[in-house]
């Protein structure tokens, strides 16, 4: 899962960025408005946690100029927590939610996967897709029959983008995109490895291979 975290307190970034990694998110960091908006248009990112006072261009402005080229990257922003206006000013750009500063990190994870399960249509506490539970503070997918299993840091990437995903064609190029983020080495050969990984703890079936086109999580095994 990609995320694309546009901040210029670069003592910040490294606790995000950190954090955000930790927790299975591969991210990508703008540190000004300018690079922030020319990386959300380039559609490789599930969300992006967007601050307001930034140098070269405000928050405000990018996330005004996605929505205006119909850019519908869902967006979290981070404000001064006594700057009420900042929110209002934000939402009424298109914001899908906000956070204040200073934040507990716990908080910001927990607003970002239920923004995501939110936009995915899978509302709830955790991410519950065709009998699997996936488990995303421990990282562990539970099977129908209560099997639980530990998951790798790219198997559990993989498979909550395949969860958020069900029934729809990924290719290889996008779930590359999603496990790496610019300053990896990328491998799409990795990905093969890895749907094996998941097919031997949860079933051949529950992957199905378009071959040229890419996988397919099935929610039903028959």
């Amino acid at each position: 899962m990609r995320l694309l975290l546009i901040e210029d307190d670069e003592d910040l970034v490294r606790i995000l960025k950190k954090d955000l990694e930790k927790a299975g998110f591969s991210v990508d960091v703008a540190g000004d408005g300018i690079e922030g908006e020319y990386l959300g248009n380039e559609g490789i990112y599930e969300l992006a946690i967007l601050d307001l006072g930034l140098p070269k261009r405000n928050g405000i402005d990018v996330l005004t100029n996605w929505r205006a080229k119909q850019n519908t990257l869902p967006v979290l922003i981070l404000t001064a927590r006594d700057a009420w206006y900042e929110k209002v000013d934000g939402f009424k750009a298109g914001a899908d939610d906000y956070l204040g500063k200073p934040f507990h990190i716990e908080e910001l994870l927990a607003r970002v996967n239920a923004l995501l399960h939110r936009i995915h249509q899978q509302p709830g506490g955790s991410l519950q897709v065709g009998g699997l539970t996936l488990d995303e503070s421990r990282q562990q997918v539970t099977t129908e029959t209560g099997e639980i299993h530990e998951l790798t840091g790219i198997e559990y990437k993989l498979l909550r983008f395949f969860l958020l995903h069900p029934g729809q064609v990924l290719s290889k190029s996008t779930l590359t995109a999603q496990v790496y983020d610019f300053d990896s080495d990328k491998d799409s050969n990795v990905i093969e490895v890895y749907v094996n990984h998941l097919r031997r703890k949860l079933g051949k079936q529950r992957i199905e291979t378009h071959r040229g086109q890419g996988y397919v999580f099935k929610e039903r095994v028959e």
